[in-house]
Order: C-alpha cells, then sequence, then structure tokens
C-alpha cells in the first residue's frame, strides 16, 4: 500500500506547503524525499518511527553520500508531516540538523569573466552569460525571465519569484540594455527572455551549463565554471567595487546576512584596506 492511498498524506502535505506558499521546486523536492523514504522502508510513512528515520538519514550520509542540503530537505519535509499533517508533538519527535559546510566558492578575476563572455560568437549565448554575471542572478530566475521583467526606464530587471518565492529587482546595465536590444529584434521571444530551441519554451539547464563550459574552453580557462559561479562572482566583484554589504544581500536575494558574508572573504581589498605591512 503507497503511503498516499491511507490516508490521503500526500495530498494533505501538498495542500500545507501550498498554503505556506512554498515554490512549486521546494514543493517538488520534499515530496520527492518522502516518497523515497517511503520506498525504502515500504511502509506507510505516519508508521515510521523517529529512530527509522534517523537511520535511513544516517544511510543517505554514510552510504549514499548526499550533502547536508538534501538531509536538511528530508528533516524539513519530515517535520511538516509530522507535525501540521499528523498533528504530532514535534518537541517530542525533533531531529538535530546536520551542520553546514562553509567551504569557499572558487571565483574568477574580472579579466577572466570578460574573456569568458567575449569567448562565445552565439549573441543568445553571450546574452545568458552577461545577465548571469552582470545581474548575479540564479541560474533557474534567469530561465524565468520575461521580456516584461525588463524595465528599461528605471533601469531594473525584475526578478519574481526567486528562491523562497521572493520578488527582488537587480540592476540593468546599459551595456546589457543595448545587446538586449539587439538580441530582441534578432530572436523576438514569445515567452521566456531566453528561450530554448523551440517558441515560447524555457532554456534547458543542461544548454545552459553546455555553454558556460564551452565559453571556458574556448576561453582557455582552467577552473571550473558553472552559471553558478558567475553569480558568485558578480557578488564578490561588486564588494571589490565598494557596494554595501547590506545592498549586496538585497540583489542577490539572501534571507540571512551571513550568506552574503562569505563574500567578504573572496573580495580583495585595496591596500589602504589592508596594508603592507612588510612594506616599509
Amino acid at each position: 500500500m503507497k503511503y498516499y492511498e491511507k490516508k490521503g498524506l500526500s495530498e494533505q502535505f501538498i495542500r500545507e506547503m501550498i498554503y505556506r506558499n512554498y515554490s512549486p521546486r521546494t514543493i517538488e523536492n520534499y515530496v520527492l524525499q518522502l516518497k523515497l523514504m517511503h520506498r525504502h522502508f515500504k511502509v506507510p510513512l505516519d508508521e515510521i518511527s523517529r529512530d527509522q528515520f534517523k537511520t535511513y538519514a544516517y544511510y543517505l550520509v554514510t552510504e549514499r553520500k548526499l550533502s547536508n542540503v538534501t538531509i536538511n530537505q528530508l528533516i524539513s519535509a519530515w517535520k511538516i508531516l509530522q507535525k501540521d499533517v499528523l498533528s504530532r508533538n514535534w518537541e517530542n519527535i525533533k531531529l538535530v540538523r546536520p551542520r553546514k559546510k562553509r567551504s569557499l566558492p572558487e571565483v574568477l578575476s574580472q579579466p577572466e569573466v570578460q574573456r569568458l563572455i567575449d569567448a562565445l560568437s552565439n549573441l543568445k549565448h553571450t546574452i545568458l552569460l552577461q545577465i548571469a554575471y552582470s545581474c548575479g542572478l540564479r541560474l533557474e530566475e534567469i530561465q524565468n525571465l520575461k521580456p516584461s521583467h525588463i524595465d528599461s526606464s528605471r533601469m531594473v530587471i525584475r526578478v519574481e519569484y526567486g528562491k523562497g518565492n521572493k520578488s527582488r529587482e537587480v540592476p540593468l546595465s546599459s551595456n546589457l540594455l543595448e545587446s538586449l536590444r539587439v538580441y530582441y529584434r534578432r530572436y523576438k521571444p514569445k515567452n521566456y527572455l531566453i528561450e530554448g530551441r523551440e517558441k515560447g519554451s524555457r532554456y534547458s539547464t543542461t544548454s545552459f551549463r553546455k555553454v558556460v563550459q564551452k565559453a571556458a574552453l574556448k576561453a582557455g580557462i582552467k577552473k571550473r565554471v558553472s552559471p553558478h559561479l558567475l553569480r558568485h562572482c558578480f557578488a564578490t566583484h561588486m564588494l571589490e567595487k565598494g557596494i554595501n554589504l547590506k545592498r549586496l544581500q538585497m540583489l542577490m536575494g539572501h534571507n540571512s546576512m551571513r550568506s552574503t558574508s562569505i563574500y567578504l572573504h573572496l573580495a580583495q581589498p585595496s591596500k589602504s584596506e589592508v596594508p603592507d605591512l612588510l612594506a616599509y
């Protein structure tokens, strides 16, 4: 018997997240985590004990080598199911979340980013890289952009329903605007600003990654590149240009200043901020 056939738990679980205004992607991830656990135990989810849950999480970490992000998604889904769907006392079954790894992302220098962008001759591919770098958007946020989100009168791009279902505005570079005007006249996008091969379709994640990798290869960049790397470059270079950390947090769409402050470790300070003590 599948767990969602027993008491309609799946429907209740999804309704609870929709009520909380969770993003479709988050709902999809949480539902997937519970389904995988159900398949592992082959019993309804409401019959899985706290000890069984911890054993399963331990298995995911030690055997499957899954990330802390995935384990935290599982715990969050489990909490909603137990507390809000099954009306159980969470304090009695509360679980400690794994500590997050605070590793520093690798970034490119500004000349390296420029080489990356200049390496491509395809206008659509160039636009993708320009948006990713000059706006600091997440991959999915770029995929969801529409022509109506470009506000040239105010020189901003509106990011609707980004991570956490939040909207924000980011500055629109004058150089990017000129490139977008050329791009729009040539491609005439129907639904999304950057569309896939089929008119009106979203640009695929796989294709976006291949574009970045191709650009790195042609530019002779040996560092490991990805669409998200350009977001890291945006944040790092913004700090190096002197932007306020709180302002950067708003541009990045971070909930916590802690997420933004990691870029302080990447930005290269000016000599006036950190003097060379060996320079007599």
